[in-house]
């Protein structure tokens, strides 16, 4: 008989909560750090009860295991979306700005209005309700962990398909972060209308 893991301490997190605020919302980004591509965000609203097996931080899971999580979130959740800002947005008002209104998108997409948002991190997106950060957040909320999933795994299947159009980088293999790799296609190849400017300035302004 297969061996379930249930991190139930997450889903007794969100519990809490929804004794003050009974529509909670998890939100997480991904792609804050990588030179390349578009930052993505989630949003998810799981109901009381809804439990899902082996859900985490989606940097504790496999990718095969966070790929066979994100069908089963988007099936369980009562609500979700994933958003994105651009590149051309993270060069424009930054990074942090930029990771806060893909955010904002992602919790305004849902279909059901929530009562708290819960943000990973320390900081919070201007929202229309209540918002609380998590620092950890991943790690401590089920519904903050799903919206990690959704949104890693939305990223590296984007980051695939650039890959597919600008083979030359190799994003399929560091996803668009600052690797040995990554830097020495830059170096041989220069910056694409993918790469973000304004974390390659020293290196755009060489070339």
């Amino acid at each position: 008989m297969a061996r379930i893991v249930l991190h139930k301490e997450l889903f007794d997190y969100d519990s809490e909560i929804r004794k003050s605020y009974p529509v909670v919302c998890g939100v997480d980004e991904a792609g804050r750090g990588p030179l390349a591509g578009d930052v993505y965000a989630a949003a998810v609203v799981l109901k009381e009860g809804t439990l899902i097996d082996y859900l985490n931080d989606s940097k504790k899971l496999s990718e095969k295991r966070r790929e066979e999580l994100f069908d089963v979130i988007k099936e369980k959740a009562e609500a979700y979306c994933i958003a994105t800002a651009s590149v051309q947005e993270i060069d424009s008002i930054n990074i942090l700005n930029a990771a806060m209104l893909a955010m904002k998108r992602a919790v305004a997409g849902l279909v059901v209005k929530p009562d708290i948002a819960l943000i990973d991190g320390n900081r919070t997106p201007e929202l229309e309700c209540r918002t609380q950060y998590v620092i950890k957040g991943d790690a401590n909320s089920a519904s903050i962990a799903a919206a990690s999933v959704l949104a890693k795994v939305a990223r590296d299947r984007y980051m695939r398909e650039l890959a597919e159009k600008y083979p030359q980088y190799a994003f399929e293999q560091h996803k668009g972060y600052g690797t040995k790799l990554h830097y020495e296609m830059l170096e041989k190849y220069g910056i694409s209308d993918v790469h973000r400017r304004t974390f390659l300035k020293k290196l755009y302004d060489e070339k």
